[in-house]
C-alpha cells in the first residue's frame, strides 16, 4: 500500500473517520483488481452507501455493457459512463466502484480527483487473469486473451491509475485483506 506525496505511509495524523466519510470514496483499477467487491465491503465497514457505476450505466441505459459496447461502441459507453459517476459524485457520499476505463477519460479522471477520494486499486496480471476468468460478461475481453489484454491495458492505464489519491495493493488473498489496507491508508491519509 502506498499513496501519494501527500499521503505519507508513516504518518499518523490525518482526518478522523467521520471526515473520511465526508466525500465519496472511488475506486479505480483495472478489471478484476476487486472494486466492485472491495467496494461493497469497505461501504459496509464506513457505513456508507455502495454503488458500482457499470450496474448504474446499465439501469440507466436499460441494456448491459456488452451490450452498449456491442450496438453504439465504446465511445458512447464512455460518454453515458462518464455522466453517471458526475450525478453519483454530487449525492450524499457513498463508496463507488468504477468501471476499469473510467478513470481513463480526462474529465471523468478531474471530476473522481477533485470531488472525492479516489483509490487505485492495484493487483498483478495472474492476480487479475485468474478473477476475470470467473465470469465472462467483460467486453473487452471477448474472444481474447485475458492475459494479453489485461498486460497491454496495464501498460496503459496503470500511469494514469497511479494519479489516484492513494494506491492499494489488491493481492490474490482474500478481499478482507484489502479492505483493511485501505482502512489503514485511509487512517493516514491527509488531503
Amino acid at each position: 500500500m502506498t499513496g501519494n506525496p501527500k499521503s505519507p505511509a508513516g504518518s499518523t495524523s490525518g482526518p478522523a473517520a467521520a471526515d473520511i466519510r465526508a466525500r465519496p470514496i472511488v475506486l479505480v483499477g483495472l478489471m478484476g483488481s476487486g472494486k466492485s467487491t472491495v467496494g461493497r465491503r469497505l461501504a459496509q465497514r464506513l457505513g456508507m452507501r455502495f454503488v458500482d457505476a457499470d450496474d448504474e450505466i446499465e439501469r440507466a441505459a436499460g441494456m448491459t455493457i456488452s451490450e452498449i459496447f456491442a450496438r453504439f461502441g465504446e465511445g458512447h459507453f464512455r460518454d453515458g459512463e462518464r455522466r453517471v459517476i458526475a450525478r453519483l459524485l454530487t449525492g450524499k457520499p457513498l463508496v463507488l466502484a468504477t468501471g476499469g476505463g473510467a478513470f481513463m477519460n480526462d474529465e471523468t479522471r478531474a471530476l473522481i480527483k477533485d470531488a472525492s477520494l479516489s483509490i487505485w486499486l492495484d493487483a498483478d496480471i495472474p492476480t487479475l487473469v485468474e478473477r476475470v476468468a470467473r465470469r465472462n460478461h467483460r467486453p473487452l475481453l471477448k474472444g481474447r486473451d485475458p492475459g494479453e489484454v489485461l498486460r497491454d491495458l496495464a501498460a496503459v492505464r496503470n500511469p494514469v491509475y497511479a494519479e489516484a489519491h492513494i494506491r492499494v495493493s489488491s493481492a490474490s488473498s482474500p478481499h478482507e485483506h484489502t479492505v483493511r489496507a485501505i482502512m489503514e491508508a485511509l487512517s493516514t491519509w491527509n488531503a
